[in-house]
């Protein structure tokens, strides 16, 4: 009822397989103090997986399915959540998953531009 008529719908590609170690558990470090809980979430990103009865170690992404990514990617995509609300965009964004809405088709295909550019030179 609003005019907002165009939605752009975001799935970061292979998010969870490609989220960087490093730069997740910075983020974490400016929020979390307790050095345990750090600990815990480091050893939860490389604990690995088990593909045909073989261990193959994690070095980037995060389990998905696991009931910790979901919170993870969340703390990940909060620079994306600030920078949507500094454009004064209308968002929702659960994990991996966006909808921005805009009013005209133009609009949609700027903020598409905009947004993935942010996302791929920033994050």
């Amino acid at each position: 009822t609003e005019g907002y008529t165009w939605v752009v719908d975001m799935d970061l590609e292979k998010f969870f397989d490609k989220v960087n170690h490093d730069k997740l558990m910075g983020m974490l470090e400016r929020k979390i103090e307790d050095k345990r809980v750090l600990k815990l979430i480091r050893k939860f990103l490389q604990a690995g997986i088990m593909i045909g009865g073989l261990f193959h170690k994690s070095e980037e992404g995060t389990p998905q399915g696991g009931p910790l990514s979901p919170l993870l990617s969340n703390i990940m995509l909060d620079e994306l959540d600030k920078e949507l609300e500094k454009r004064n965009l209308r968002f929702v964004r659960y994990a991996d998953d966006s909808t921005i809405f805009v009013k005209t088709r133009k609009a949609a295909k700027r903020a598409m531009g905009n947004i993935s550019s942010f996302i791929e030179n920033k994050l």
